[in-house]
């Protein structure tokens, strides 16, 4: 296989990579935005005195949404390794549409009590399930199109937008921020972003109905139509996937340091500032959005890193940094006092968890065979997504609220060195065939290795 593909095969590569990007930016703005506007939503929908309860209880549905993210990942996973990432991509982000405009149309406690919470328990719950495939869906996407000597480039690509869609909504934030008041924006300006994310959804939906299958799906779909017809039954399949347990494990093993060290720094960043800090709101906001845009910056560079050393260094490097960096990071920020001084230590932060963020979509996809890499990456990084990853900022408000906060800092390194043993003990995946191409190719190049050396031994 050449080193650069034909020209025609690059352009159509760079349009998978913008076309999913650009879905996956608009999924995760909406997933996101949610966290980033609680601090003003928040007692439009619990009544109360204690600002720090009624926090945790908004956290606590934005933890439930976590909760669908398996159901999402079994039922769009399938969909995808089934009938096609494309139309499982679709199917996503017409759902995360549906989604937000509930939320920026929920009445508040004062208008209906408690049914406006329900509708944004609902809302969250169908986010949850679009977010469970769209994870998947785009990470295999990505993976899948580019080039093989590029895939940690390419699957970077994942976080690049995930942050992007982050940085859409605090950037949203910080235009309301200085537009309206903090009384208008308590009171209805809150309901803007998700108004914006339900029109985004649409032309994203739009975007998504012309992208181009992956040539590993087509081929496996057409090996399916002929001599391997009578194992596409289970093709994406619970069945199937059990043949690849281990690998599963895996993928909830390395996910769970991963997914905790990254919602304690960026959506719980904000929170913490304000509430322990003592941070002003604006202020909070916008360190959170400069390090988010230097961390964006950072990930392709990463991928690219992997693609030359291999998937395991960055990996181990993240663990160690967030093993051992965690509890020294979060006490200095819990007595920044100044912008600089936050942005500097978050940015530091940022920069372990993108040995991360930067590459485990390629490899979660570089673990499993086509016939079922989107469930197979679907299903255990939404298990650990949903009982790590969703509560990590339930988890560090439960242990403010209770007078040990520090104990949370503990939590994410502990989480961490869980992570950090699977990263030594697994292997590399860089090298791993996704395609039946790939594998014939890799077939054929041990074949002509020995000759070589045969040739080479009689001169």
């Amino acid at each position: 296989m050449p080193a650069s593909p034909p020209g025609d095969e690059r352009r159509k590569r760079r349009l998978a990579l913008v076309g999913g990007s650009l879905g996956n930016l608009v999924e995760w703005y909406d997933w996101f935005v949610y966290a980033s506007f609680a601090i003003y939503f928040a007692d439009s929908f619990f009544p109360g005195e204690n600002p720090t309860t009624q926090l945790m209880n908004t956290a606590g549905i934005f933890a439930v949404g976590f909760l669908m993210r398996p159901v999402g990942g079994w039922i769009l996973g399938r969909a995808a390794d089934r009938h096609g990432r494309k139309s499982a991509l679709t199917l996503t982000v017409t759902m995360m549409s549906v989604a937000a405009l509930l939320i920026a149309v929920a009445p508040t406690y004062g208008q209906a009590g408690y049914f406006g919470a329900l509708v944004l328990l609902l809302a969250r719950l169908l986010q949850g399930m679009s977010i469970g495939g769209e994870y998947a869906a785009s990470a295999t996407y990505l993976t899948e199109a580019s080039a093989r000597n590029r895939r940690g480039l390419g699957s970077s690509f994942q976080y690049v937008s995930m942050t992007c869609g982050q940085l859409l909504g605090l950037g949203i934030l910080i235009t309301l921020q200085h537009t309206l008041t903090t009384a208008q924006l308590e009171s209805w300006g809150w309901r803007i972003p998700f108004l914006v994310g339900a029109l985004f959804a649409v032309v994203v939906f739009w975007l998504r109905r012309r992208l181009q299958e992956t040539d590993a799906f087509k081929e496996e779909t057409a090996a399916a139509e002929g001599e391997d017809a009578h194992d596409d039954s289970t093709r994406g399949t619970l069945k199937a996937l059990w043949h690849y347990r281990r690998q599963a494990g895996l993928v909830m093993a390395l996910t769970l340091g991963g997914t905790v060290a990254y919602y304690t720094y960026t959506t719980y960043l904000t929170k913490y500032l304000v509430g322990s800090a003592g941070m002003e709101k604006t202020t909070a906001t916008l360190v959170s959005f400069t390090a988010l845009a230097l961390f964006a910056v950072l990930q392709p560079f990463a991928g690219m890193l992997s693609d030359r050393i291999g998937r395991r260094p960055l990996l181990i490097t993240f663990a160690v940094g967030c093993t051992v960096g965690t509890y020294p990071i979060m006490t200095a920020l819990g007595s920044a006092s100044s912008y600089w001084s936050a942005l500097g230590l978050s940015l530091l932060a940022l920069v372990i968890v993108t040995g991360y963020t930067s590459i485990n979509a390629a490899v979660k996809a570089e673990l499993f065979p086509t016939r079922v890499r989107a469930l197979g990456v679907a299903l255990p990084y939404a298990i650990a997504n949903a009982l790590f990853g969703g509560t990590a900022e339930y988890v560090a408000l439960w242990f403010k609220n209770s007078g040990h906060e520090t104990m949370f800092f503990w939590y994410v390194s502990g989480c961490a060195l869980i992570s950090l043993v699977t990263y030594v003990l697994m292997p590399d995946t860089r090298n791993a065939a996704l395609s039946r191409a790939e594998a014939e190719a890799d077939g054929e190049a041990a074949r002509e290795r020995p000759a070589a050396a045969t040739a080479e031994a009689a001169r």
